[in-house]
C-alpha cells in the first residue's frame, strides 16, 4: 500500500486487516510523511501490517516499531538544493525508471 501520510495508522492498520483477511500472506506499505500520533506506533505494532516503510521527513522523537523502517531523504534534497542552486534542472531526479 501507498500514501503520502500515516496518522494514527487507523486506515492503513484496517486496510492491512482486510488484505490478510482475503487471503494476503504479507502486507507491506510505505508513506512519504511518518506523522504517526496518538495509537499509531501500538496500532502498527500490533496490527497486521508486516513493514511500513517511511522517510525522515518527520522526526520519529526517540519512538521505534520493529516493522517501520525510516529511510533519508538527505541525499535527495542535498542534490535539490546544489540543482536549484546552479540553475540545473531537477527533473531526472523525479523521473521513474
Amino acid at each position: 500500500m501507498i500514501d503520502d501520510m500515516v496518522d494514527t495508522a487507523g486506515t492503513m492498520v484496517k486496510a492491512a486487516s482486510a488484505l490478510k483477511a482475503k487471503g494476503a500472506t504479507s502486507v507491506m506499505a510505505c508513506c512519504t510523511h511518518p506523522v504517526l500520533s496518538g495509537p499509531a506506533f501500538e496500532r502498527i505494532q500490533n496490527g497486521e501490517l508486516d513493514e511500513l516503510v517511511v522517510t525522515n521527513t518527520i522526526p520519529m522523537k526517540n519512538k521505534s516499531c520493529d516493522k517501520i523502517k525510516v529511510l533519508s531523504t538527505a541525499k535527495m534534497l542535498g542534490e535539490v538544493i546544489r540543482r536549484v542552486y546552479n540553475n540545473e534542472s531537477v527533473n531526472s531526479l523525479f523521473e521513474t525508471k
